[in-house]
This record gives C-alpha cells, sequence and structure tokens, in this order.
C-alpha cells in the first residue's frame, strides 16, 4: 500500500492523462462488443462536442490544482481534517476511508445539490441532454460545472484532510470508474446487480440518465453505491426501457451541437416532469 500511494503522490500528469485516453478507448471498444443499445448515430460525430467538454475539464482541474495541492499540504501541516482526528489506523483503512470521503464530499453531494439548486440544475444539464449515453458521456461537463465540481473537491480535502496522494488515486479511479458506469455495453444482469452493492454499476447509472423524474434524480453515486444506499436515494429500473435525455429539453440537435450546449445553462429553466 506503501507504494501504491507513493507512486500517486507524484504521478506525472503524462501517466494521468494515459489513465483518462486509455479509459475510453478501452470502454469505446468494449461498446462495440457488448452493447446495451444498438445505437443508430455517427459515434466519432456524436463524441466531438463529449471530448470538447472532456478537454475544458481537464484543463479547468490542471489551471486551479495548485489550489488542491496547497490546501492538502495545510491539513497535513496543522493535523486538520477527519482523517488526522480519527485514531491511529493502518495504512489501508487510512486509504479507503479517504477515498470513500472524498466521493461522498466531492462527489455524491455536488451531484445531489447540482439536482436540487435551479441555477446548478441547468449548468449541469449539458451532462444529461446526452440522448446516446455511451462512454465519451462520462466528462461532459461545462466548464461552468467543472468549476462547481472543483470547488467541492477543494472543500472535500480542506474537510477530510485528505493527503495529495489519496487525492490523485481517488481522482484516477473516479475517472475510470465514470467511463465505465457511462459505457454503453451490456453486463449480465445478475453479475451487474451483485456489483451495485458495493459500486455504482452500469445498469445503475443509466437509470440516472432516464429522460423523467424521479428517475433523473436518483443513483448520484459516483464511485461507491453505498451513498445512494444509505441516503434513500437509490432507484432500479427496467434497462431496456430506459430513454436518454432531459423531457422538458429534447431537441436532438441542439443537444448535440457544441454552440446549443455551451449556450444551454443561460436558457430558461424549465421544470422537469415527472411520471409519477
Amino acid at each position: 500500500m506503501e507504494s501504491i500511494l507513493s507512486y500517486f503522490e507524484t504521478i506525472p500528469s503524462s501517466h494521468r492523462s494515459l489513465i483518462l485516453v486509455g479509459g475510453i478507448t478501452f470502454f469505446w471498444i468494449l461498446e462495440g462488443a457488448v452493447p446495451l443499445f444498438k445505437f443508430k448515430y455517427k459515434k466519432w460525430k456524436h463524441a466531438g462536442p463529449n471530448l470538447f467538454f472532456t478537454l475544458t475539464t481537464v484543463l479547468v482541474n490542471f489551471a486551479l490544482a495548485f489550489l488542491l495541492v496547497k490546501t492538502a499540504d495545510w491539513t497535513a501541516a496543522y493535523d486538520f481534517g477527519i482523517l488526522n482526528w480519527l485514531p491511529t489506523m493502518p495504512l489501508w483503512l487510512h486509504i479507503v476511508l479517504g477515498v470513500l470521503f472524498l466521493d461522498l464530499i466531492g462527489a455524491y453531494l455536488p451531484h445531489l445539490v447540482e439536482h436540487k439548486v435551479k441555477l446548478l440544475w441547468m449548468v449541469h444539464l449539458v451532462h444529461h441532454t446526452d440522448h446516446h449515453v455511451d462512454t465519451t458521456t462520462a466528462n461532459r461537463h461545462h466548464p461552468l460545472e467543472s468549476m462547481v465540481r472543483f470547488f467541492f473537491t477543494l472543500i472535500g480535502v480542506f474537510s477530510i484532510g485528505t493527503p495529495i496522494g489519496i487525492l490523485m488515486l481517488y481522482q484516477s479511479l473516479s475517472v475510470v470508474a465514470a467511463q465505465f458506469t457511462h459505457a454503453n455495453i451490456k453486463l449480465p444482469a445478475g453479475w451487474d446487480k451483485t456489483l451495485s452493492w458495493i459500486l455504482v454499476s452500469p445498469d445503475m447509472h443509466k437509470v440516472h440518465h432516464h429522460y423523467r423524474l424521479p428517475y433523473t434524480d436518483s443513483n448520484y453515486g459516483n464511485i461507491f453505491s453505498l451513498w445512494d444506499r444509505l441516503f434513500g436515494t437509490y432507484r432500479q429500473y427496467d434497462r431496456e426501457a430506459i430513454i436518454y435525455g432531459v423531457d422538458t429539453f429534447p431537441d436532438p440537435e441542439e443537444n448535440g451541437s457544441l454552440t446549443g450546449l455551451i449556450k444551454q445553462p443561460f436558457h430558461k429553466y424549465r421544470k422537469p416532469s415527472s411520471l409519477d
């Protein structure tokens, strides 16, 4: 465990880029072999806007990364944060708890807030208006949302007292987890259900991308399914019946246009409708 933590404390940017690109490539190929839906779309054309937003997400995080480093260094210097206040524990447990807490404060919490606050929902909308969810959808976040999520990650590092090695490990796991859960792949139903007791599985997350409430407002988790089950936001739905998108923003042309997506957060709020 020490060697793993040591590696992530000094992980080169090139290695982080390899994880991002390697993950997209792997799941892109897997989608062709075991697709959940046989989309009739031009895959590269669809990927264009999504990959653009992946790039802007990387740029936002890169530009602000020094704040995470400074915050992690400060919490270490002053023994501040949840991890520093807990009794001495084995290194493996320290790492597991650090990743768990970051998943709660840096991923689950902002995702939940984005669905409950109208202004933030309009920013997050870009992620949900994809009519063909696949692995490239994972980082389809408007730059404004990238900044919102970075802010919550910063709060997580500060409040948890996360060492930089655990932070880098978490972010690497988070990237691959998002690519996996958004990938247009069909696991055996039993495997997917079993996996979802611990981790967010593809079927579990696809429910979150159903086009109408209450399913859109469920399954917020990123890596671990624990938080949805603990806080009552877990839902199930027939994966074959899922329809992607948002019912109040149904225009596929706008939702597939880079210009339209950049402008999307500035539309007037349209309340999503519910199946209930």
